[in-house]
């Protein structure tokens, strides 16, 4: 068997053509992060934001329920 390059700085280099084969990968890699990413973060962002509006309606209904508390005649 024998190797295409005769040792890792030729591998890398590839003959001149190393800087954009290298860099391919890496925005290739750099995309397919993102993409498995930016899900998880929107879900996360949409979590506390429901969780935030749950909290708005809880106090607007305890402030109504206090209301009506002190309006009613006993």
């Amino acid at each position: 068997m024998q190797f295409q390059f005769a040792g890792f700085a030729d591998f890398m280099a590839m003959e001149g053509h190393g800087i954009y084969v290298w860099i391919s990968y890496g925005v290739t890699f750099a995309l397919l992060a993102s993409l498995a990413a930016f899900p998880l973060l929107r879900r996360r962002q949409l979590q506390r934001e429901l969780q935030r509006q749950q909290r708005i309606q809880q106090r607007r209904r305890q402030a109504e329920n206090g209301r009506k508390a002190t309006t009613e005649p006993a």
